[in-house]
């Protein structure tokens, strides 16, 4: 007797391509690896909150903040908050890599390896963006905030861990994001969905809605949003620069490409 060979599921056709099954369940494996990196990163980092807290205020004691909590939950809620968001930022590499190995069989050589690079100098940018935030800018805007309060003698500060920590992150996020600008404008041009010359004709509303942001995402002073307009400003112009390369370069390689095709039917 012929033992029957155990029954596996199909993921291809006959012509090797995944059918929709097959998505599927890639699709829902990518996700559990996904969650499972998370669920373990958030528990890990609810071990080590409470050292990630007074971390962070700290930062805001060195320059005389005195912070107290309105609401009996709000330490232990701010806890899990630094956790969740730690556990985002230590399980993104898992994330995008996840997306990345999903997204891959749809894409050329060559844009598989503008997508691999462009995901891994963007973590690398965002970590630039926090490490300006927490040694340029939050230093700055925490001094500059708490010397508004000398004008007024009979004023004094008590913060709730909650907002000063809404301040804190948001800075993080913006200054981590910021600096994302010149990959993208990098990505972008390589995909020939962005041009030089568009950025050139955005430049002057680009400055105006950068003033704009800045005054809306920064405390209602000058100087913060200066802090935060300027290396956006900067960041812009060299996006631009970046697109202008980058752009030259898919621009002869179509030309190249274009030439040898018409030399092959000669």
């Amino acid at each position: 007797m012929t033992k029957k060979k155990p029954k596996t599921k199909k993921t291809e056709n006959a012509e090797g391509i995944m059918t929709v099954s097959g998505h599927l369940r890639e699709l829902r494996n990518r996700i559990a690896v996904i969650l499972i990196t998370f669920v373990v990163a958030v528990a890990v980092f609810l071990a080590i909150a409470p050292m990630l807290v007074t971390f962070f205020t700290d930062m805001g004691t060195r320059y005389g903040y005195e912070f107290v909590f309105i609401a009996p939950q709000e330490l232990l809620m701010q806890r899990f908050r630094v956790a969740i968001v730690g556990a985002l930022i230590v399980s993104s590499p898992v994330i995008l890599f996840e997306v990345f190995g999903f997204a891959r069989p749809g894409l050329t050589e060559s844009e598989s390896a503008t997508l691999k690079a462009a995901l891994t100098l963007g973590l690398l940018f965002f970590a630039i963006g926090v490490l300006f935030a927490y040694f340029v800018a939050i230093p700055f805007m925490l001094d500059f905030l708490i010397g508004l309060k000398s004008d007024n003698d009979y004023i004094r500060e008590s913060i709730s861990v909650a907002s000063y920590l809404d301040f804190v992150l948001l800075l993080f996020t913006i200054f981590g994001a910021m600096f994302e600008m010149p990959l993208i404008s990098v990505v972008l041009s390589r995909f020939g969905l962005l041009t030089p010359n568009m950025l050139n004709k955005a430049r002057p509303v680009a400055v105006i809605l950068i003033f704009i942001m800045a005054a809306v995402i920064t405390p209602p002073d000058i100087a913060s949003q200066i802090l935060v307009a300027v290396p956006m400003i900067l960041l812009y112009l060299l996006s631009t620069l970046l697109s202008r390369i980058f752009y030259r370069k898919r621009k002869q390689k179509q030309a190249e490409e274009e030439a040898d095709s018409s030399e092959e039917e000669e």
